[in-house]
C-alpha cells in the first residue's frame, strides 16, 4: 500500500506502509483464569498476599526462634539456626540482614549465616565487604555452586536485603529428577543470581546432589557462630495461572470488539 503525504509548500511524499494492511489477529486459544489482585507494599513492606515470617516482634513462626534475641525490631542469631514451621514450594522470599558492625575474624568466619530454601539449598550470607574468601562462598553465592555475579555487599553493620525468587525441583513418583530447581537473587536491588540452575543440595563437605523430596520444604536461617541480625522477613507463594484450551466450536466473546478494533494495537 502507498500513501500520499502532503506537507504543504507544494511538497508531496509517497511512502510504502505495509503496517496499515489489516490482517486476522492471531489468538492463542487459551482461556486463562483471571490474575488475582495483589496490593504492592511500599519501601520493602510486604504485599497484601505475603505471609509474614518475622515482623520485628516475635519468632513464633519458627522452630528454635525462642533462642534468638529480639530487640529494636530485629532478631539476633544465637545458639542455633531457626526453621519455619510452615513449608513452602515455589516462592518469593524477602529478608533483611546486617552482619556485625564490629569486625571479628576473616573469610568464612566473618558475619556468616545462610538462607536455606526447602531446608537444603543455601544462599550464603557473609560479610563480603573487603573480606576475601572463595568466590562460591561469598555473600550471595549459591554455596559451593555459583558465585554472585557481582559483589553488592554493604559495609558491616549496615542493613542489606535479599529478594529471592525460587522454583523448586520436580521429581517423579520413583524419585527421579524431572526438573532442577532455579533461583534468582537480588541483593540490595542488584541481580546477583540470574535464574541459576541449582545442581543439588548445598553442603561444605560433599558435592551437590539431588535427593527426592516433597514439593514443599521449610525456610532455614543458619547460625554459624556470628550474631547476624535479621528483620522484615516475608514470603509469597508463587502459583502458575491455569487455563483451558478453547474448543473449536466455542463462541468468541470478543468477536464484535475485534471487528471494531481490527488492525489496531
Amino acid at each position: 500500500m502507498r500513501v500520499l503525504l502532503f506537507l504543504g509548500l507544494g511538497v508531496t511524499f509517497v511512502i510504502s506502509t505495509p503496517w496499515l494492511v489489516t490482517a486476522e489477529e492471531w489468538v492463542s486459544g487459551k482461556i486463562w483464569e483471571e490474575p488475582p489482585l495483589v496490593t504492592p507494599g511500599e519501601c520493602g513492606s510486604p504485599p497484601s498476599d505475603a505471609i509474614i515470617l518475622f515482623d520485628g516482634k516475635d519468632l513464633s513462626q519458627w522452630e528454635g526462634g525462642e533462642n534468638w534475641k529480639i530487640e529494636n525490631g530485629y532478631a539476633v542469631a544465637q545458639k542455633n539456626g531457626i526453621t519455619t514451621k510452615e513449608q513452602f514450594g515455589d516462592c518469593q522470599l524477602h529478608l533483611e540482614f546486617a552482619t556485625p558492625e564490629v569486625i571479628e575474624g576473616s573469610g568464612q568466619g566473618r558475619g556468616n549465616s545462610g538462607v536455606y530454601l526447602m531446608g537444603r539449598y543455601e544462599v550464603q550470607i557473609l560479610d563480603s565487604y573487603e573480606n576475601k574468601t572463595y568466590f562460591d562462598g561469598q555473600c550471595g553465592a549459591i554455596y559451593k555452586q555459583h558465585p554472585p555475579l557481582v559483589n553488592a555487599s554493604r559495609k558491616p553493620g549496615e542493613w542489606q536485603s535479599y529478594d529471592i525468587i525460587f522454583t523448586g525441583p520436580r521429581f517423579d513418583e520413583a524419585g527421579n529428577l524431572l526438573k532442577p530447581a532455579y533461583v534468582t537473587v537480588i541483593h540490595n536491588g542488584v541481580v546477583i543470581q540470574n535464574h541459576f540452575e541449582i545442581e543439588g543440595s548445598t553442603a561444605w563437605h560433599v558435592p551437590p546432589k539431588y535427593e527426592a523430596h516433597g514439593d514443599k520444604g521449610p525456610i532455614h536461617l543458619q547460625f554459624h557462630g556470628n550474631p547476624v541480625k535479621f528483620r522484615n522477613i516475608w514470603i509469597r507463594e508463587i502459583r502458575e495461572l491455569t487455563y483451558r484450551q478453547k474448543a473449536e466450536n466455542e463462541g468468541d466473546k470478543k468477536g464484535e470488539e475485534k471487528a471494531e478494533n481490527a488492525g489496531t494495537h
